[in-house]
């Protein structure tokens, strides 16, 4: 494991003590990938820290708030379903890949909580009582809670992909650590589906590079440089489209004072993609 900031674990038992549990960015692999053999085995050490986080987490967490790179609205939605249905949001996987359940709960008070913080800081939102789990939110969790005895609820991106407002978002939620709910911002560091193989080797390599530079310096100093991610090295070779990158911006925005500590890193993944996951607090 690579540090970048303070590594101490934080469990739910120091939550219930006032501590703030942490928040994550993670690349969240290809599709269904833990219901794919050959892509388990590829995510091995995916997988292997996603057990991680919920080991250092402890005891089950009150509830988990996901910010996946595949839900766009207008303005921010908030899922509040007590029981969200499924969300097949790939393509050309086996046909089993597509009965594929992960019956974890919703959290609706917790979503009227998270529009109360929202409105509360001039942040337009609206619950939404039928958006169900994408895969950027099922696949991960299932590793690390395969019971499904988590409650889990989303919030959307923002359509306009505008950085600050999605920091702005992260900060108005940042009261929700104090709860017992762990943030996870669900993306990944490298995203062009059209680059795969040995072409992606120099572009992820270097763009992977300059985010943990980035995510290593003083507060004010990492958040003016991830606003500026656009001048990053290879930074629309790697994210053509910034969705997959938008939710790193509302996990630091909710621990924006916090060190941030690598907890995934991989070279290598279909040929040539590398990419990484941080922890913050």
């Amino acid at each position: 494991m690579h540090e970048v900031g303070s590594d101490r674990p934080l469990c739910l038992q120091e939550a219930e003590m006032h501590a703030r549990l942490p928040t994550y960015f993670i690349s969240h692999g290809g599709g269904p990938w833990p219901w794919v053999p050959d892509m388990r085995a590829m995510f091995a050490n995916l997988e292997r820290s996603l057990k991680d986080m919920a080991a250092e987490l402890g005891d089950r967490p009150k509830a988990i708030l996901v910010i996946s790179g595949h839900w766009e609205s207008d303005d921010v939605a908030i899922m509040a379903s007590p029981a969200p249905p499924m969300v097949y949001d790939y393509f050309g996987f086996p046909p089993e890949t597509y009965d594929v359940l992960y019956p974890a709960p919703g959290a609706p008070a917790l979503a009227r909580k998270a529009l109360d913080l929202l409105t509360a800081a001039g942040i337009t939102a609206h619950l939404d009582e039928s958006q169900g789990f994408d895969h950027g939110t099922f696949a991960p969790l299932a590793i690390m809670y395969p019971n499904a005895d988590v409650p889990i609820f989303q919030i959307s991106l923002l359509k306009s992909y505008d950085p600050a407002a999605h920091l702005a978002v992260g900060r108005a939620l940042s009261a929700l650590r104090d709860e017992g709910v762990v943030i996870v911002g669900s993306g990944l560091s490298y995203h062009n589906l059209k680059l795969f193989g040995p072409g992606a080797k120099v572009p992820s390599e270097a763009f992977d590079a300059w985010l943990g530079e980035a995510l290593a310096r003083s507060p004010e100093e990492r958040i003016a440089a991830v606003l500026d991610w656009e001048h990053a090295p290879y930074a629309r070779v790697c994210h053509k489209k910034e969705d997959h990158l938008l939710p790193l911006f509302v996990a630091l925005g909710a621990a924006e004072d916090d060190p941030a500590t690598r907890i995934y890193h991989d070279e290598n993944l279909m040929g040539g993609v590398t990419a990484s996951s941080y922890r913050f607090g």
